[in-house]
């Protein structure tokens, strides 16, 4: 098989995040994770200088970075450096179980590594010759977890850093460095060289001037991590719920679909919206469907129009769903739609409305039908588009290949000539916008039966909804669905509907929380 393309810009602190959380969900535990980065901060140290003898302080707040630091801290004294390790905060504020787990060995290393515990500024300058007469000084304070200015106590302790006579080394992001955009608020470590933890950060392109060298280190974060999908990939969408909000902050979807013959998948697209968590969501559907899908659920809004199929007419005169499109929302699109001479000319005024206003759109089923021909509409659309490979080849006029790297490049070839984000569902499906790409291997041949791909659509666009980027909003909606395939399949073997499938999707999104505590 040929080799599948690996990621090489610089991440994100949501990306990086998101790396790890896959990487555990692989089986590498968060723990190993930070031993692999503390221990190669402490060799980054001793290819520069022979540490034995030499006095190291590394000054570490209560996150996952000071951890780093404890582990970084106990390799420097195995190595024969004298340690000196001082905590901003108490070992009460220490944040996670991996960083705590790190802490207590440190502290029982009474003999080799000595300990301060700093509460304010004024501590701080207690124990200023510590830091500015080291050999090696070590940030360990604060990295991706900045959020705006840099406060007391932290500041004099960068402060002090900056005035070291020795090497001086950051952990991953100088503390103070805006870890996505460079920025500088109140001040940051200069660096003689970062170590950084599996790739550069984005922020820190063009700051030498804070980071010095920066020396990349492989942590053990399998490729994989972030080629598949995983719960990394959820939390990089999932809005979180606040007390003071109501629905309109969570979004609108207005699926388009339904026609004499078809009901149902509409009605599986826009409930699954609402359990991805968007605020509202609205079938627009001809009369011959709207009184079927206006039984599904009492929680869907159905909007009938005064045609029996998707007419451009009828969508044209309908003021409500002018109302509807005002709102920004996010349309799916050929849900159930049927491929009549009207309703393709529905389908055709609904592009151009978009387009026109802006909105973004998943386009799926009897839509991506209906979408031969207007390829080049897409170029002014934020879109989506969800074909199996029997949809793939109507709409591309080809097959695409069955061996995984043959898929992928054919992803990435048509998504980046209509400028759409792709998926090519399958047993393994692929998710690319030209770029990009992720593969969701998540699911079960029990998810073959009808209606589980309008749950997909609605998945997208319930994430999409709450302002998660077309993208990464496939990616998740992707392995949601397959979670909750598999959830399914754990109860009732292969015997299955959609509607189960879709009546997992809170059980899945559980699932993801899990993986965040």
């Amino acid at each position: 098989m040929k080799e599948l393309p690996r990621p090489s810009w610089p991440l994100t602190v949501d990306e990086a995040r998101a790396i790890d959380l896959n990487a555990e969900y692989l089986g590498v535990p968060r723990e190993l994770l930070m031993e692999n980065a503390g221990r190669a901060v402490a060799e980054a140290v001793a290819r520069r200088i022979k540490v034995e003898g030499k006095n190291v302080v590394v000054l570490a707040g209560t996150g996952n970075k000071g951890g780093d630091g404890f582990v970084a801290s106990r390799h420097l004294a195995i190595k024969g450096a004298k340690v000196t390790v001082i905590l901003l905060g108490t070992e009460d504020d220490i944040v996670t179980k991996e960083a705590k787990m790190n802490w207590r060995a440190l502290k029982a290393m009474d003999l080799s590594v000595e300990i301060k515990r700093i509460r304010d500024s004024a501590e701080l300058r207690e124990v200023e010759r510590f830091i500015v007469e080291a050999d090696v000084v070590i940030d360990a304070l604060i990295g991706t977890g900045l959020r705006g200015e840099l406060r007391e106590p932290f500041k004099t302790a960068v402060q002090l850093m900056n005035r070291s006579r020795g090497l001086k080394v950051a952990i991953d992001v100088p503390t103070g460095l805006n870890p996505d955009t460079g920025e500088v608020l109140g001040g940051a470590f200069r660096a003689d060289v970062t170590v950084t933890m599996h790739r550069a950060k984005k922020g820190m392109a063009g700051r030498e001037d804070y980071t010095g060298e920066v020396e990349v280190a492989d942590i053990g974060i399998p490729p994989e991590a972030e080629l598949y999908a995983g719960p990394g990939d959820v939390s990089m969408v999932i809005k979180p719920r606040r007390p003071d909000t109501h629905k309109y902050d969570y979004g609108v979807v207005v699926v388009i679909g339904g026609s004499p013959l078809y009901a149902g998948a509409p009605a599986l697209a826009a409930m699954a919206a609402l359990k991805a968590g968007c605020g509202l969501a609205v079938v627009v559907a001809p009369r011959s469907a709207a009184p079927y899908i206006k039984s599904y659920s009492p929680d869907l809004i159905v909007l009938p129009l005064k045609s029996d199929w998707l007419s451009r007419e009828a969508l044209e005169g309908e003021g409500e769903l002018e109302r509807l499109f005002s709102r920004k929302c996010v349309v799916v699109l050929g849900p159930g739609m049927g491929l009549s001479d009207e309703s393709r000319r529905g389908f055709e005024y609904v592009l151009d409305k978009a387009a026109e206003l802006g909105l973004r759109v998943v386009i799926d089923a009897d839509g991506l039908k209906a979408l031969k021909g207007l390829e080049g509409r897409l170029k002014n659309l934020d879109s989506a588009l969800t074909p199996h490979r029997g949809e793939f080849k109507a709409l591309f006029g080809y097959e695409p290949p069955l061996s995984l790297s043959g898929a992928v490049e054919a992803a990435l070839r048509e998504a980046s000539r209509l400028r759409c984000t792709l998926v090519l569902k399958g047993h393994l499906t692929v998710v690319a916008d030209g770029l990009r790409v992720k593969i969701n291997r998540e699911g079960n041949p029990g998810m073959a039966v009808g209606g589980v791909g309008d749950v997909l659509s609605g998945l997208i666009a319930g994430f999409m909804a709450q302002g998660a980027r077309t993208f990464e909003a496939c990616v998740a909606a992707t392995f949601i669905n397959g979670r909750a395939g598999n959830l399914t399949a754990s109860e009732k073997g292969y015997h299955f509907t959609a509607s189960d499938v879709l009546d997992k999707v809170p059980a899945a999104l559980r699932e993801y929380e899990y993986w965040l505590s």
